[in-house]
């Protein structure tokens, strides 16, 4: 993810781009979303705006699905994202204590971002790699059979 872009210039520049990559038809508005988001940081109201007019699709199903879809966001979120697996294997696993490890390391509430930026902590309901659970993901990095030691050195490998 890059920095936020700023201005609203920027903002639809992203959705241009995403829009020139994917196509403009509704069978791509994920693909779509999922780049803007990811560009941006999150999927602000006039990027929605411009997807909704350029895709003709209506900003209330743009919003059904920017709230579906856990990896989108119409918040702004820290530099870094932690997905945190709450599924029942991750759980059974030790997720519980990754999980309390996770929070006192952050010092955030699920779906929070810390005051400096650089961490946003949400929760998924299946990461769909449950034979290496407890699992966590930051931003495009997975890792799997985490124990509640191991957080706080998985954490200072980000910036």
């Amino acid at each position: 993810m890059t920095n936020h872009p700023s201005n609203g210039k920027a903002v639809l520049e992203a959705v241009r781009t995403a829009i020139d990559k994917h196509g403009n038809n509704r069978e791509e508005l994920i693909p779509i979303l999922n780049d803007i988001n990811h560009t941006v940081g999150y999927l602000p109201k006039e990027a929605l705006e411009e997807v909704s007019r350029l895709v003709k699709v209506p900003k209330s199903q743009l919003f059904a699905v920017t709230t579906f879809y856990r990896m989108l966001s119409t918040r702004p979120r820290g530099r870094h994202v932690i997905q945190f697996c709450e599924s029942a294997p991750c759980h059974v696993a030790g997720g519980r204590k990754v999980w309390e490890t996770l929070l006192d390391e952050l010092k955030v509430n699920p779906e929070e971002t810390t005051p400096d930026g650089k961490w946003t902590l949400i929760t998924v309901s299946c990461l769909g790699i449950c034979g290496v659970g407890p699992v966590i993901v930051i931003d495009d990095d997975i890792y799997g059979n985490v124990a509640p030691e191991q957080v706080h050195d998985i954490l200072a490998k980000y910036d």
